[in-house]
């Protein structure tokens, strides 16, 4: 079974829906013991990097999070569950993060008008190294972005997928042991974000 952990940063119904449209089994959930007897631990979200932690630390999902990463069980970040998962994040005049990847969340600063903060919309991941949860998934694929601020990993081994947009380079996608996580939605993707969602659903957390 796959927990999908409820912090009440928004989006779990669009994963759940996901996940069921290609047969896996999962449960939306903030219980601590829910998410500590789960063989797959999926961390999405939509929202600000601040609200976020306070809600993990009122619900005491912290220690659950980290002990799923170090158990070995396979953790797919998504979007806010990707930002929060770094050591800080520029977001509401700074924000001090769970800490499981080094790096940091930095915003998006631009003068050109035409780009659009935040981005919204497809746009290409270019694969840096393969992973077992993109697999099948051709290099420079689209997926979808709903961010203002993005992963800036501060070690490049963790880099999986690169992204371009205004003016940046960032990481879209990383992957540390068995915890891998995105900055786009492959829920909101169509068919290659469910293939995403299907190779991470088999996958044993080995890359």
């Amino acid at each position: 079974m796959i927990a999908i952990v409820d912090y009440k940063a928004g989006n779990l119904t669009s994963v759940r829906l996901a996940l069921e449209h290609i047969g896996v089994a999962c449960e939306v959930t903030n219980d601590p013991e829910r998410i500590e007897s789960a063989d797959r631990v999926i961390f999405p979200g939509v929202g600000a990097a601040a609200e976020a932690m306070r809600n993990l630390q009122e619900l005491k999902l912290l220690d659950p999070l980290k002990d799923a990463v170090a158990s070995g069980r396979p953790f797919l970040g998504i979007c806010l569950g990707t930002q929060v998962i770094f050591e800080h994040s520029e977001e509401d005049g700074g924000v001090d993060c769970i800490g499981l990847v080094p790096g940091a969340v930095k915003r998006f600063v631009t003068s050109d008008q035409s780009c659009k903060i935040p981005q919204m919309g497809w746009n290409t991941v270019e694969f840096a190294r393969e992973h077992p949860v993109f697999e099948g998934i051709e290099n420079k694929s689209e997926f979808y972005f709903v961010h203002s601020y993005y992963p800036d990993s501060s070690d490049a081994a963790y880099v999986v997928g690169e992204t371009e947009y205004a003016g940046v380079r960032f990481a879209s996608a990383v992957g540390m042991n068995n915890l891998v996580a995105t900055q786009f939605h492959p829920e909101r993707s169509g068919r290659i974000g469910l293939r995403l969602l299907e190779n991470f659903s088999k996958w044993d957390g080995r890359c």
